[in-house]
């Protein structure tokens, strides 16, 4: 399994770069970090492979992101599960200084 983000700064209309991420597993009892990381110029990152089924969690460093900018949200979590570990799971964050939204892309 594979995941992936590309983070989108909609307020700047822009690939957001050097925005921290961590994907984290959760194990039944507390999350597992699995890998981190920043998004790349283009505002991508892509996680170490993972192998099996489970709740996910990308979490983004959002108030590293806005520094000297005014902001709302100083980390955005986004938690998603994945049912088929043989799938690429690729999961976009469009982020503006007062909201966000995300999506399952391809």
């Amino acid at each position: 399994m594979t995941v992936s983000t590309h983070v989108l700064d909609t307020g700047l209309g822009r690939p957001a770069a050097e925005v921290p991420v961590r994907l984290d597993r959760y194990d039944g009892t507390t999350w597992q970090p699995l890998g981190e990381g920043a998004t790349d110029a283009d505002g991508r990152w892509r996680a170490p492979s993972a192998d099996e089924p489970g709740t996910y969690r990308l979490r983004f460093g959002t108030g590293h992101y806005f520094a000297g900018r005014p902001s709302f949200y100083p980390e955005v979590m986004i938690v998603f599960v994945v049912a088929d570990a043989a799938e690429h799971h690729h999961v976009p964050l469009l982020l503006s200084p007062y909201g966000y939204s995300t999506y399952r892309g391809s």
